[in-house]
């Protein structure tokens, strides 16, 4: 009961810390790196995207990029002529240069509807109210715009990036919304979409509205890496080593591709950094070929988190390792497999890592969980054996694992010994308190140290008495024989206790033994909080009689012993013999020596080193 509350408490308590965890996105820049490496997958390059690059070579051959007189940009129009569908310049064309060259570029540009010029919006913080009419920052407002020196002769589009705190590219804004001092709002599109809606309106297509989440936010789902799109030189293109015939219908795009022009960023599909035409391109590109993906419902999917990693935990804390293990590789597998297909099919971003995250933590957890349990278990069936079993059984049982502290027993052949000391009461009346505990320490000592040497098990200790028995709890090979040395051993090890009371008392202390072996019910006899491991049945009884019956020094064995140790002991047949609770007699017979080999295993210690006299 206490330990099903105990898991109840932790599933609880596992489901709890997924949601805050996985709702308050505790772990953004872990699980954004998780998503950039699992759900951007490459997909096929649009042909139709076309790149005239500002590379090492251009430069090269033009000088430095600030120099260039503005009429190159008016020759390149002239040799593309109107073959591309749409031309974009991701080059910032702010102020005025050389007045001359200014205006031939206008003029190519007054002359053409398919091109597309950048232009920067300027943020900075202002103070706002929201709708609770309390103050707040609002880093995102806009406070210029900075427009191509061109004015309105063609389409602009701000050109703008949003990276995230790592400075990776993962989303941007489509459309920002200014607002002026007067209230009025004006909408700014980006530069690629910009070009999208001008590509569309060449082609004769109708566009696609953004897919923004609630923050007007466009996440991009990139279709290729650096370097991807088909760049074209544009030193290539003023040389005329380029048939412009190859951008028919093309959108083509004029950007920076030299590392010094600093136009290069961070971005979730590859190691390497892409320029910002290149982003563009990608931009583009999701619009055509409508991949948007959204994040999915934070709310939803935390819930939905909670209740998976709660399920989970429970079938860790049930399951065998094997199992577990085998299915917490599944369910690893099967997250990052569905946050992948829900990504570029469904266009549905899930933040996997923190379900990923919470599926380990169960498992391990769990597992160890379900070791420290194992081991407490282990622990307290070592505590409780080892008051009465010999050490190298206790020792199996910590490694086995086999046996169960619980109520109920078993049916077993056992052989059973009682040993008891034979004047006891007289003797505890002519010595002081202090004394007889001392004889009797010394006593149960040699007792404990015979049975324990044979591998038997300390059943219980009655006043001056013990018993023991042997193939108990766990089976013993050759009970009955390591039974019978273990009484020898006592009697042999009594000589030197009697003798050691002798000197120090003037008192004499023997024992009698009484062996016995059959059919008895072993097991944990009492109550839930209280219980005693024992055997009870006539073959305790009857071992118990003969232990009555043994005088001092004697070791009384019954039949069933004899026949079936016999040539393996040297006893004194003593006949039948009337015992008490026992409507018959029993044959009873006097060990005398034991000289059979014993068979040991590896763990016994060797038995009956005392030398009986015949």
């Amino acid at each position: 009961m206490r330990k099903n509350l105990i898991l109840v408490l932790e599933i609880l308590l596992i489901g709890i810390i997924t949601f805050i965890f996985c709702y308050g996105d505790a772990f953004y820049s872990i699980d954004a790196l998780y998503k950039d490496k699992l759900y951007q997958q490459p997909r096929a390059i649009d042909p139709a995207i076309k790149i005239i690059s500002i590379d090492e070579k251009t430069l090269d051959a033009l000088g430095p990029f600030g120099t260039w007189p503005r009429s190159t940009y008016a020759e390149v129009l002239e040799i593309l002529e109107d073959y591309p569908a749409v031309v974009g310049f991701d080059i910032m064309l702010i102020g005025a240069m050389d007045e001359q060259d200014d205006a031939v570029f206008a003029q190519a540009l007054s002359e053409r509807d398919n091109v597309v010029l950048a232009s920067h919006l300027i943020y900075d913080s202002k103070v706002k109210v929201d709708e609770n009419g309390e103050n707040y920052i609002d880093h995102m407002h806009v406070s210029a715009v900075e427009v191509p020196y061109t004015g309105d002769i063609t389409p602009v589009g701000y050109a703008n990036t949003s990276p995230d705190t790592d400075g990776t590219i993962r989303s941007y804004l489509p459309i920002t919304l200014v607002e002026d001092e007067a209230g009025n709002v004006t909408e700014y599109t980006s530069l690629s979409y910009q070009i999208y809606l001008e590509y569309c309106e060449s082609m004769g297509m109708e566009p696609l509205k953004p897919v923004t989440d609630e923050n007007g936010v466009q996440w991009i789902y990139y279709a290729g890496k650096p370097y991807d799109y088909e760049s074209i030189s544009l030193i290539d293109v003023l040389e005329g080593k380029v048939d412009a015939r190859v951008f028919t219908d093309c959108i083509v795009l004029v950007g920076a591709y030299a590392t010094g022009l600093q136009d290069q960023f961070t971005v979730p599909n590859s190691s390497n950094q892409m320029f910002g035409v290149e982003i563009n391109a990608n931009l583009i590109q999701s619009f055509l070929d409508e991949q948007h993906p959204l994040p999915a419902n934070r709310m939803a999917v935390s819930v939905i988190f909670s209740l998976i990693a709660m399920a989970m935990f429970y079938l860790f804390s049930k399951l065998h390792l094997k199992w577990g293990t085998i299915i917490f590789v599944v369910a690893e597998v099967l997250t990052v497999v569905s946050g992948i297909l829900l990504f570029t099919k469904a266009g549905i971003s899930i933040p996997g890592f923190y379900l990923a995250l919470m599926l380990f933590a169960d498992y391990v957890i769990a597992l160890a969980g379900g070791y420290l349990y194992e081991w407490s278990k282990r622990r307290k069936i070592a505590s409780v054996f080892r008051k009465y079993v010999a050490p190298q059984v206790v020792d199996d049982i910590m490694k086995s694992g086999r046996y169960k502290i619980e109520l109920g027993g078993e049916s077993r052949d056992i052989a059973v010994l009682f040993v008891d000391i034979r004047g006891f009461t007289p003797l505890s009346e002519s010595l002081k308190p202090a004394e007889v505990v001392e004889i009797l320490n010394e006593y149960l000592n040699l007792t404990t140290n015979a049975v324990f040497k044979n591998s038997g098990t300390l059943d219980k200790f009655i006043g001056d008495a013990t018993m023991a028995v042997f193939n108990a709890p766990f089976d013993l090979e050759d009970y009955e024989y390591k039974a019978v040395c273990a009484a020898w051993d006592i009697v042999a090890g009594a000589k030197e206790l009697e003798q050691k009371c002798m000197e120090r008392f003037g008192k004499s202390v023997a024992f009698g033994v009484g062996v016995n072996c059959g059919e008895a019910v072993v097991g944990n006899i009492g109550c839930d909080f209280r219980m005693d491991y024992t055997a009870i049945g006539d073959t305790v009884n009857t071992a118990a009689r003969l232990e009555s019956n043994a005088k001092r020094g004697q070791v009384l064995i019954s039949e069933h012993i004899y026949k079936r140790l016999e040539g393996r002991i040297q006893v004194n047949e003593i006949g039948e013999i009337p015992l008490k609770g026992k409507s018959q007699g029993v044959c009873v017979y006097e060990l005398v020596s034991i000289h059979g080999e014993k068979q040991t295993n590896a763990t016994d210690e060797e038995p009956c080193n005392v030398k009986p006299e015949a």
